[in-house]
């Protein structure tokens, strides 16, 4: 029997803008191999799959693919998949929770058509010294360079430096399990970035919400507020209503349907 396929642009509100993903809805699970091949031909920076904990139970499971492997946290194709339950599959709910590898997730509605999202929040470290080669693969000298397990974040002094930048995508491969964040301080939000995982399959993703979860704490801190708006600055944009929390951000957006398909495989 075919399996539903959506592809729904998130952190934006209308489409071709934000970041695409694929949301496959599943009654049961499937090889691994099989979701990895999906995800390939997709050929989107991420492409997410829930199901049943349990079958016919109530709470559902969220995995996320890049077109060359699982990750652990994806902020976008989180958002795409609670769109399409709160819109397509489910209308009558006011949220819905995902179990994930990273924990719990919920994405509720929040006025409106924008859905918000309960992450884990991250605290990045400075790096001292600077990464190794990092500067010379971005093309440009940031001022300071924190991490996360799984990203670094170069922080430059305008939105033009951040936008100005032309990595190398072969030289910032090799600091893989690591994909790399630029920010700085935005001109009509609070803060821009873009981010590049050329390792992952994805040279510059256009929108990553998981990035957020590091990205708004460091913002906060400096800019000394909670509530923050940024932006991605990518060919493709999106804009995201961050919350920082003790223990969580909150990440909120706009998600548009961009086509309904099925997956003859």
């Amino acid at each position: 029997m075919p399996l539903r396929l959506f592809q729904v642009d998130a952190f934006a509100g209308e489409v071709f803008r934000g970041n695409p993903a694929a949301v496959v809805p599943l009654e049961s699970w499937p090889e691994d191999a099989w979701m990895q091949s999906v995800a390939a031909e997709n050929n989107l920076s991420e492409t997410a799959f829930f199901a049943p904990e349990e079958p016919g139970g109530e709470s559902l499971r969220l995995r996320w693919f890049t077109p060359r492997c699982e990750v652990d946290l994806c902020g976008h194709a989180t958002l795409a998949s609670g769109f399409v339950i709160l819109t397509r599959l489910r209308p009558e709910l006011k949220e819905v929770t995902f179990q994930t590898l990273s924990g719990p997730l919920t994405v509720r509605r929040d006025g409106g058509e924008r859905l918000a999202m309960d992450f884990p929040r991250l605290n990045p470290a400075l790096c001292d010294p600077e990464p190794p080669g990092l500067a010379a693969a971005l093309g440009a000298e940031p001022i300071e360079v924190h991490q996360t397990r799984t990203k670094f974040f170069a922080v430059f002094s305008s939105e033009d430096a951040v936008r100005a930048v032309r990595p190398d995508m072969t030289a910032l491969e090799k600091f893989h399990p690591r994909g790399v964040a630029v920010t700085a301080p935005g001109d009509a939000v609070d803060f821009v970035s873009r981010f590049f995982a050329p390792s992952y399959g994805v040279p510059e993703d256009p929108v990553t919400g998981s990035a957020h979860t590091a990205l708004a704490p460091y913002w906060s801190r400096r800019l000394g507020r909670t509530k923050l708006h940024a932006r991605q600055v990518s060919e493709r944009g999106g804009d995201l209503h961050c919350e920082v929390l003790p223990r969580r951000v909150v990440l909120a957006g706009k998600a548009v349907l961009y086509l309904e398909g099925e997956i003859h495989a």
